[in-house]
């Protein structure tokens, strides 16, 4: 059995955790032992994961939900507002099967497991098995990539790709306790876009980079197939206190999870698609100035006038930030298409990468 590589962006070890971090910890490890006493079994919820022939970078969450029916339906059933109350389990061992090779990992604070394995898996959509100690194995999706494929798509999520009209300060509730796929309008003309930039073969990859928490990975990977939206790995952040702070900063994630995508395929050209309700101009700004080999443009959509007020205003980053990328504008997919597509970044474009 082989055990896990190191994660490159692992969290801070050796530090004395935030008080609220501690106290977190302590009502998690109190609602286990009385969850288990009541029945409660350990669920692994799969995230589809990324990786390349040689590696994958393995993500799922560890809870405990009612026992009764197959896991995949107990995972399924893990939602709404039952995710954030769920309850998670860091003192378990996960064992991950891919291509025939087992590893041993565990999860951390918040029963999250993102790990990178070596691997041996052929290109594309794959299969891992995931199980642990008490409970049966589920399958979880990852996507390999295709060393010949240089351009891919980094997308967000709200007000990108799915229309979000809430004021930012409700947005966390509204995505936890109210969200449903059928409940949230997709961007108009964005699906369509998606589907012509990944219409080439071998298909390039799409991630979907988010502050929203992992509780929502599910309504929201739901939400993408519903809507027609290119299946791929949606990279989300843990809910609640750090090792430091009270709360998770969401533009650090983002930040940190596209320096991370920077070393994991140095010869990839991303086109960084987001929208100009506060924070994506400046980060995918800084990006392209960090990595602008790295970068195939910059693909911004614009709210309208009520939009942005609900969101908080505008970005007040110029398009300039990164001189040597370009950057495309756009109120929906439609105009965001003919921006990219006379720049030659659509599939049939004379400049794609």
């Amino acid at each position: 059995m082989a055990s896990a590589a190191p994660n490159p962006a692992p969290e801070p070890g050796g530090q004395i955790l935030h008080r609220a971090a501690r106290i977190e910890d302590a009502f998690h490890r109190w609602r286990e032992r009385r969850g288990r006493k009541r029945g409660l079994v350990t669920t692994i919820i799969p995230y589809a994961g990324y990786g390349t022939s040689g590696w994958t970078r393995v993500l799922c969450r560890v809870v405990l939900a009612r026992a009764g029916g197959a896991p995949t339906q107990r995972a399924e059933n893990v939602r709404g507002w039952r995710s954030f109350f769920s309850i998670p389990v860091e003192e378990a061992t996960v064992t991950v099967s891919a291509a025939g090779v087992e590893h041993s990992v565990c999860p951390t604070r918040g029963g999250i497991v993102d790990v990178r394995l070596d691997t041996s898996l052929d290109l594309g959509w794959q299969q891992i098995t995931l199980g642990a100690i008490g409970t049966e194995s589920v399958t979880a999706p990852v996507f390999i990539f295709d060393p010949n494929v240089r351009f891919g798509i980094i997308s967000d999520i709200d007000d990108t790709v799915m229309v979000t009209a809430l004021p930012r300060p409700f947005l966390a509730a509204w995505n936890t306790f109210v969200l449903d796929e059928h409940a949230r309008t997709p961007v108009a003309g964005m699906a369509v876009l998606y589907e012509r930039l990944t219409r080439s073969t071998p298909t390039p990859p799409v991630i979907y980079l988010s502050t929203g928490a992992w509780n929502v990975a599910q309504t929201l990977t739901r939400f993408l197939g519903r809507n027609l939206y290119p299946a791929g790995p949606i990279l989300l952040t843990d809910w609640g206190p750090t090792h430091d702070r009270w709360f998770r900063s969401g533009q650090d994630h983002k930040r940190t999870s596209l320096a991370r995508l920077a070393r994991e395929f140095p010869n990839m050209k991303w086109l960084l698609i987001g929208d100009d309700g506060q924070h994506d101009e400046e980060l995918y700004g800084e990006f392209a100035t960090d990595h602008p080999e790295n970068v195939a443009g910059v693909a911004i959509r614009q709210l309208s006038t009520g939009e942005a007020v609900l969101a908080g205003g505008r970005s007040t980053t110029a398009r300039e930030a990164a001189s040597t990328v370009r950057w495309f504008y756009g109120q929906n997919g439609a105009e965001l298409a003919a921006e990219l597509s006379a720049a030659g970044l659509l599939a049939d474009g004379p400049d794609r990468p």
